[in-house]
């Protein structure tokens, strides 16, 4: 039977979690820990009081996630933070975040994995951020209404298309989740088309002004591949059966 304490050790040095800059409130890394035995690892983007308790539902007591408890910062404990916390003690969960470090991976990252979705392949870092790139860009010539199809298929939903820049892209730049703010610096790389989640309501003017093509998927559903691939491989490798929790926030 898998213990807590390996998994996390594999993880961190799997994921380069002490390497890799991020925002403090990020907190990667074990959050909250159980009593050491695994049997059932779950994998969410978000953790929440609902994610949690469909957790408990299915038995997990390790769960994974992009987004941790601890991101509006230093707070007291109590309301949803207390709810939280209860349903993680007496449930015997723990609960292990990611964020920049799962966004960037070469081969796990929400990034990597929503490009091979996409059935494109070598692409190189860029979008320099705490430190180090946190976005893939690719050559890459495809039909515009092309990338869209294969875009809503990998990402099983809508894409709202900003289609300012060429019906042939020539240049393709990923950064999943909250980056359509980084619009003029994505256009400094020379690329033509900008995949993300969700943008700001100035990134779709600027877009236009740059003559770019703004593809966004939203933030959850372009986020789901990084736990999703990460924990298939802590499965395959601990040998502990693992499943999707997936709760959609519409954005």
């Amino acid at each position: 039977m898998a213990s807590l304490s390996e998994i996390v050790s594999y993880t961190n040095r799997f994921l380069r979690i002490h390497d890799v800059g991020d925002w403090d409130h990020a907190l990667n890394g074990l959050q909250i820990e159980n009593s050491g035995r695994i049997t059932r690892i779950g994998a969410a983007v978000d953790v929440s009081t609902r994610v949690l308790t469909e957790a408990q539902k299915r038995d997990v007591d390790l769960l994974i996630v992009h987004h941790g408890l601890f991101w509006p910062g230093l707070q007291s404990i109590q309301g949803a933070l207390r709810r939280q916390l209860r349903l993680a003690f007496e449930n015997d969960i723990a609960l292990y975040s990611a964020h920049l470090p799962l966004d960037i991976h070469p081969r796990v990252g929400n990034n990597a994995q929503l490009l091979a979705a996409l059935g494109l392949k070598s692409a190189r870092p860029f979008l320099e951020e705490k430190g180090q790139p946190v976005g893939l860009k690719i050559r890459a010539s495809l039909s515009r209404s092309e990338l869209v199809r294969k875009l809503q298929k990998a990402l099983n939903g809508p894409v709202k298309v900003f289609g300012f820049g060429p019906k042939q892209t020539r240049a393709i730049g990923v950064v999943t989740g909250a980056a359509g703010s980084e619009v003029y610096r994505v256009a400094d790389e020379e690329i033509d088309t900008f995949i993300t989640g969700e943008a700001p309501h100035w990134a779709a003017v600027a877009a236009e002004e740059l003559g770019m093509n703004l593809l966004l998927g939203g933030h959850y559903a372009t986020e789901v591949f990084g736990v999703k691939a990460l924990v298939a491989r802590l499965s395959k490798r601990f040998r502990v059966p693992w499943e999707f929790i997936d709760c959609p926030t519409e954005l």
